[in-house]
């Protein structure tokens, strides 16, 4: 995997015939005591030195990605526009230096449907986000979730639903990561004999739940099986040497997974 352009935005990486190009949305500050021990209790270790806090809370990047096969362009996540916090929505800014014209996105498929990576789907203005899309995949699971959603409403009935194991044309097949949402899901692209694992909300603090995953967060549905899916693409990655783009990693939060001692070690690419 090549870098081939790049922006204070965007990162534009070849994969074999594809390009994978890591978008960032923005940034949320969220309280340490988001971080949770077995039992759902806080955390209550202190932070490693190498966890970096800033006025206290831990800066989460918050990032969306777009695979390129040269016909049509998928839209892994669209970011939180303006629905949640106001240092998010920079999607349509990231797109834009990025070359990606929105009316080439025609799929848009969710890793789950929490607010800051759906709400995209509809401009701060009210105007439709891809105006061209053409197909909404939903982790079936949460489908009835995702049509609950007021401000998505237009939207409701052109979601599909996918199940792990499914294929979405000839790049890229679903693996389910089910725990920090109930559908939430991991799409794997492959092209050219390399292989990336686009694992939505998989880790939120890189800067320790590479070395302790099995630190979880207050937001993760069902703990013990975000835990346990976290463990298993972590080993997925570091033994079949897959690429790694995650949501909350570091902007362009993308890079790879090697195997330190009994446990993980993050190598930005």
């Amino acid at each position: 995997m090549h870098r081939i352009a790049s922006g204070e935005l965007y990162r534009t990486y070849t994969l074999g015939d594809l390009r994978i190009t890591a978008l960032r949305d923005g940034y949320v500050d969220m309280p340490v005591g988001r971080l949770r021990q077995r039992g759902d209790k806080p955390f209550g270790d202190e932070l490693p030195e190498q966890v970096a806090l800033v006025g206290g809370q831990l800066r989460l990047s918050v990032n969306a990605f777009a695979i390129d096969d040269g016909h049509e362009i998928t839209l892994i996540d669209t970011g939180a526009a303006n629905a949640w916090h106001p240092t998010m929505g920079r999607l349509p800014q990231a797109l834009d230096e990025a070359g990606i014209d929105v009316e080439k996105v025609r799929t848009v498929c969710f890793t789950h449907t929490h607010l800051d990576h759906i709400q995209g789907l509809v401009l701060a203005d009210g105007r439709d986000a891809f105006p061209r899309l053409v197909r909404l995949l939903v982790p079936r699971q949460e489908l009835d979730l995702f049509r609950t959603d007021a401000r998505l409403e237009r939207f409701h009935d052109m979601a599909e639903p996918f199940e792990a194991g499914d294929r979405l044309g000839t790049h890229v097949d679903i693996i389910g990561a089910h725990g920090h949402e109930v559908g939430h899901s991991c799409f794997r692209a492959s092209s050219g004999g390399e292989s990336i694992l686009i694992w939505g909300d998989t880790v939120h603090v890189p800067s320790l739940q590479f070395d302790r995953p099995e630190v979880t967060w207050e937001f993760d549905t069902d703990q013990d099986q975000a835990r346990e899916s976290r463990l298993r693409l972590l080993a997925l990655a570091a033994g079949d040497h897959y690429l790694v783009a995650g949501a909350h990693l570091d902007s362009p939060g993308i890079g790879r997974v090697v195997r330190s001692g009994g446990s993980f070690r993050f190598e930005p690419l």
